[in-house]
């Protein structure tokens, strides 16, 4: 096992140097099911790393729940799990007619267990200990079968505009420079226009650390953007007292 840690933070360190891009899209979301912290935590860094919206779990039941709650475009699922095998998670999740992509993680590679998984209705197999590139090249091939292979490149509220590729933001024609905090934390609203976020969904995405459910990090990043992109009355941004926040056209 701490060959294949030893492994999986190389190939992190190689992608995080390397600046890998998405295919995939901030707006697509990823599960990851592994009660092993260190592969769990290892996995989703890469995938957030590669443009994607991770949740994790570290059971059967969580990953059901975040299943229903959570609505991935794509489960990466270990078979082995303390409280039921992954084998288990996957017929409840296809009795309940989630067709989401899965793709199983699992120390057992004999070709019978392999058989097995997609017998049941697996979209692929990775045996550990694998590399962290294969397993982020399998995720893509799988988004791109299901049609979210498409990275929005540009977004539109009003008139804020912000592209990515070339990392500007317009208020009404006029360019407004963002910190990279800043620009991440609009591109995730934007990309959600109209939904309302939870603070527990932007601390996670924006700035991927456990923070406290009552941090207060968020507010001073969301008082800026407002200076920043609300003109003549115009208000973007708004606050859902108790909940989170949303970005819509008043």
């Amino acid at each position: 096992m701490r060959k294949t840690l030893d492994g999986l933070k190389f190939s992190l360190r190689f992608m995080l140097h390397t600046a890998c891009v998405s295919s995939g899209g901030a707006d697509t979301r990823v599960l990851v099911v592994d009660d092993e912290e260190n592969i769990s935590y290892l996995l989703s860094v890469a995938l957030r790393n590669h443009g994607l919206e991770v949740q994790t779990a570290t059971s059967g039941a969580e990953a059901l729940q975040l299943v229903r709650l959570f609505n991935p475009h794509l489960v990466i699922l270990d078979v082995m799990l303390p409280d039921r095998d992954g084998l288990a998670v996957l017929r409840q999740m296809r009795r309940e007619s989630i067709d989401v992509p899965v793709i199983f993680l699992s120390v057992r590679g004999a070709v019978d267990d392999r058989v097995t998984g997609l017998a049941l209705g697996a979209d692929d197999y990775v045996v550990k200990p694998f590399s962290l590139e294969e397993v982020l090249a399998r995720v893509d091939a799988q988004l791109r079968r299901v049609g979210r292979d498409k990275r929005r490149a540009r977004y539109e509220v009003g008139g804020l505009v912000l592209d990515d590729p070339s990392h500007r933001v317009w208020v009404d024609g006029e360019e407004v420079h963002l910190s990279p905090t800043e620009f991440t934390l609009l591109r995730y609203l934007m990309a959600h226009e109209g939904t309302v976020l939870r603070r527990e969904q932007i601390l996670n995405h924006v700035w991927q650390y456990d923070f406290d459910g009552h941090s207060t990090i968020i507010e001073p990043f969301m008082s800026g953007l407002r200076k920043k992109l609300e003109r003549n009355g115009q208000r973007l941004i708004h606050t859902v007292r108790g909940v989170g926040y949303t970005i819509r056209q008043s």
